[in-house]
């Protein structure tokens, strides 16, 4: 593999590491300090409210998926900044174990008062993150990461000032 496409493929990886790191970090933290808001609320966007049309509130039950999707947000923080190739395939499993039951679920489990167009984002969001998870175990290169090329740098030939 050439250096430049390396190069490419770990900043593909990166940044699907910093899209789920934020994911699981800003769902996680909603879900496990506000549980009852993140059950009526979820995801909070264009009015949808997700969760709360599935079944009863339960604070135990809320709080524990934050919980979840803190670690995995964390795994993924720390694979961004720290880890090489295998703690980054290692999030790109968690992720991949977690979305793939929770895509099956929602494809058979539609709320009766969950409207079409909200039905079907809830199965992109929730498919979102299994495709992002196999892709973590795909374009990850093998070896070494390899850093970043230097910035490149201008510089402009001094003037004197008279004075």
């Amino acid at each position: 593999m050439r250096l430049d496409q390396h190069r490419r493929r770990w900043l593909a990886v990166r940044i699907i590491l910093g899209i789920l790191a934020f994911q699981g970090i800003a769902i996680g933290l909603w879900a496990v300090f506000a549980p009852h808001s993140w059950y009526t609320s979820f995801p909070g966007l264009f009015g949808m409210h997700w969760v709360g049309l599935d079944g009863p509130f339960n604070h135990h039950l809320a709080a524990d998926v934050g919980a979840f999707f803190l670690a995995l947000g964390a795994v993924s923080l720390f694979a961004l900044f720290q880890g090489g190739g295998a703690t980054a395939q290692a999030a790109g499993v968690g992720w991949s174990v977690m979305a793939l039951p929770h895509l099956i679920y929602h494809l058979g489990h539609r709320p009766a008062e969950m409207g079409t167009a909200s039905f079907v984002l809830s199965l992109i969001a929730a498919a979102a993150l299994l495709v992002l998870g196999i892709a973590l175990l795909i374009v990850t290169p093998r070896g070494p990461r390899v850093a970043d090329p230097d910035p490149l740098e201008f510089r402009f030939p001094r003037r004197k000032i008279s004075r």
